[in-house]
């Protein structure tokens, strides 16, 4: 069997395995299916965002043609509290009290014969309220401040003192938006109860955590649920939580005894579903005149709903990201009446990593040193927190990579000193890092008599491509040609799956499959070891290999057989073997495990006159580990890109600061980045498989997001002379 080194650094760039089936509109999606008898859910939403509920008016909904019922915290059945998970406590649940906490909330559920008679008649739902005045800044000082709440923040030395007698200092203040995910696919629910045995499909990125969510929620077994996500239209971490309306679904079918189906409609994503929060951050940092780091102290403060938790950790990346002898991260959480935040790509780094990013510019501004040469001189070989090696890191190279491709050598680092024509030209760069994640993860490989092989995990493909690059690693353990490998997913049935969501399910899953295909190659030549019969007779399983469907010692393709034979002598229709990854200790491997890295350089044009920004390209050159595909890696990278240039310029979740309704929930009002927005994307990997993993894998999906918008944001300042500190950058600031 092959070794993680012998290896290449960038696999085979395949074609998706499942793209015949989405483009030809036979992939499923949770929408898509339907089953007979199966009745509507809509979803009734409060129109205040503090207060409680005096009486909702049913009436005219009950009595609406082909209405089959109204549920409201009067007449709801009770159900459990879910379990806190790694990402935080559950989501309220819904229907439980009469008190309101956010615009959008849901305060009923009608069901009826069609989706068209639950829409109608869900409009026909009113309520009387007693109001309040709900909490919608973040800095207001009534809101309840949550003071460290995951316990990440961190000291070293003394950054206070540092500034205080650092040559050149900088302080500033950045300020990031709301965001909402707004994948193409509305998220959607069919619950079906057959006695006490409850089926669903769900929009989600994480079956086994809905299939244990449902089973608490509605006092059943596990065993009794069944989870089924084969495709997901985007989740981009919208579908990391259990949302009220799943619950709602499954709630209204278990007590009419009857399928129940929901789709949510696009303006109720805005406030269903979660989004990113909205932020402050302060950025002190001190330096040497020749550039040399002294003191970095970033605090921010984020927003969070009246209940629930939400993963964001804004400031904590910056104690790791740059060689530094004194430093201070401080994490805060306000409570106000939003809707629940929660993970969006590139959780708490895409908003700390614009402000440590953009502040670093401005020091390099100050220094009157190159940007690029500002990080050279700070970068860091080990974990500045414990002294220890990282499991891999390639930085340096992807300053030196991305800078050649992008001719960063071309720059005039003097403000507005650049044109083409009218249009104002500016170069800006950013570094880039997403943390390690990685959660347990299990999968079953199946090698049947045909000579064929079955991979399982519980898992979901949100369009990242594990269905294809799961397929490939699988090919190449098991040494089968891709054709006769299927890997199956998105069913919680199957060996349970970490979440698609952190950047980990490549290398966690990755390394289950990796074992589970390893363990099944060893028990095929345990057969064949003890059989008179086979070339493999004594063989030890840790001298063979598997190449062309067959099993043979290694570098002797001669002594060995192909899996059909060895079966088929002992009568087997098929061999089974099950294998497990769980993420490995840093302090076990004597090294920090590192997260994906990448430097980013952008050009933009501003025209003179209007203000206009356009980002006319982008190189993004990446440290991902080994990377399994360069096809999927690479439209990872690409639409984390889209995703960074959304963030910088356009996408903006406007809140009503007096009701705290979503004043911009459609598509016609919320701006994302289109295809008339998107450059010329250049990328490029560099670096080494990571050491800390069996698979050298990392993850992608997140850091191309990373880096986009300070880079920008710095090459708006080149092209312009104007510092902006508040994302997106919009023609106002410019004007």
């Amino acid at each position: 069997m092959s070794t993680v080194e012998s290896r290449p650094l960038v696999g085979a760039g395949i074609n998706r395995v499942d793209g015949p089936r989405k483009v030809t509109g036979t992939a499923p999606y949770p929408m898509d299916f339907s089953v007979p008898g199966q009745a509507y859910g809509a979803v009734v939403q409060s129109t205040i965002a503090a207060g409680r509920i005096v009486r909702v008016h049913t009436e005219a909904a009950e009595s609406s043609p082909g209405v089959i019922s109204v549920l409201t915290h009067e007449n709801a059945p009770e159900v459990a509290a879910g379990p806190t998970t790694v990402l935080g406590e559950p989501t309220p649940a819904p229907l439980r009290s009469d008190r309101i906490i956010h615009h959008g909330q849901h305060i009923a559920f009608v069901v009826a014969e069609t989706p068209e008679q639950a829409a109608a008649a869900a409009r026909l739902v009113r309520a009387d309220y007693e109001a309040s005045e709900p909490l919608l800044d973040l800095q207001d000082p009534r809101a309840e401040q949550l003071v460290d709440p995951w316990g990440m923040d961190h000291a070293r030395g003394d950054a206070a003192a540092a500034l205080e007698t650092a040559e050149v200092t900088l302080r500033a203040t950045y300020t990031t938006a709301d965001n909402t995910h707004n994948p193409l696919g509305l998220f959607a629910t069919l619950a079906v109860w057959e006695g006490d045995t409850l089926t669903v499909h769900d929009t989600s990125q994480w079956p086994s955590m809905v299939r244990t969510t449902l089973a608490m929620v509605f006092g059943i077994p596990e065993s009794s649920v069944r989870v089924l996500v084969p495709y997901v239209g985007g989740g981009f971490g919208a579908g990391l939580r259990v949302w009220p309306h799943v619950i709602l679904t499954a709630m209204a079918a278990r007590a009419l005894n009857r399928p129940v189906k929901l789709v949510l409609t696009r303006p109720q994503m805005f406030t269903s579903v979660g989004h990113r929060p909205s932020g402050v951050q302060w950025l002190g940092v001190g330096a040497k005149r020749d550039g040399e780091l002294v003191a970095l102290d970033h605090r921010s403060l984020s927003s969070l709903s009246m209940e629930g938790d939400d993963f964001e950790p804004f400031a904590s990346a910056t104690a790791f990201a740059y060689r530094c002898p004194n430093v201070i991260t401080r994490d805060r959480q306000a409570r106000i009446n939003v809707a629940v935040p929660t993970s969006m790509r590139a959780p708490a780094e895409a908003q700390g990593n614009f402000a440590l990013e953009s502040a670093l510019d401005e020091l390099a501004c100050t220094l009157r040193m190159d940007p690029l040469e500002l990080r050279l001189r700070n970068h860091t070989d080990v974990d500045p927190r414990n002294g220890l090696p990282w499991s891999g890191k390639a930085l340096l190279e992807c300053y030196e990579v991305g800078a050649r491709r992008f001719g960063w050598s071309d720059r005039n680092p003097e403000p507005r000193s650049m044109r083409d024509g009218n249009w104002l030209v500016g170069y800006g760069m950013a570094s880039a890092l997403f943390p390690y994640f990685a959660q347990p993860c299990a999968a079953q490989a199946t090698v049947n008599s045909d000579g064929s092989a079955l991979v399982r995990s519980a898992a979901t493909d949100i369009g990242t491509g594990t269905y294809t690059v799961m397929t490939q690693l699988a090919a190449e353990e098991l040494g089968l040609p891709l054709d006769l490998v299927r890997f199956d997913l998105g069913d919680s049935d199957m060996p349970n799956s970490m979440m698609a969501g952190g950047s980990g399910l490549t290398g966690a899953l990755g390394n289950a499959v990796h074992d589970a295909c390893r363990r099944l190659v060893r028990s095929v030549v345990e057969l064949a070891r003890g059989d008179a019969d086979s070339p493999l007779l004594g063989a030890s399983p840790d001298d063979v290999e598997s190449t062309g469907g067959r099993v043979h010692l290694a570098g002797r393709p001669d002594r060995g057989e192909s899996y059909v034979d060895i079966l088929a002598r002992h009568g087997l229709s098929e061999l089974t073997a099950n294998g497990t990854s769980t993420p490995p200790v840093a302090t076990e491997l004597g090294m920090s495990l590192a997260g994906a890295y990448g430097a980013k350089f952008v050009e933009v044009q501003v025209d003179a006159d209007l203000g206009l920004i356009r980002v006319a390209r982008v190189v993004s050159a990446i440290d991902g580990g080994r990377i399994l595909n360069a096809k999927t890696a690479r439209s990872q990278i690409i639409g984390g890109t889209v995703g960074g240039i959304g963030m910088a310029l356009y996408e903006d979740t406007v809140t009503d600061p007096r009701t705290g309704r979503v004043a911009n929930g459609t598509f016609a009002d919320y701006l994302v980045a289109v295809n008339a927005d998107v450059p010329e994307l250049d990328v490029v990997f560099v670096g080494e498989p990571d050491r800390g993993t069996a698979t050298g894998t990392k993850g992608v999906g997140e850091v191309g997001l990373v880096g986009i918008a300070p880079a920008i944001s710095n090459a708006v300042y080149h092209a312009t002379g104007k510092r902006l500190r508040e994302l997106p950058i919009t023609l106002d600031a410019l004007l």
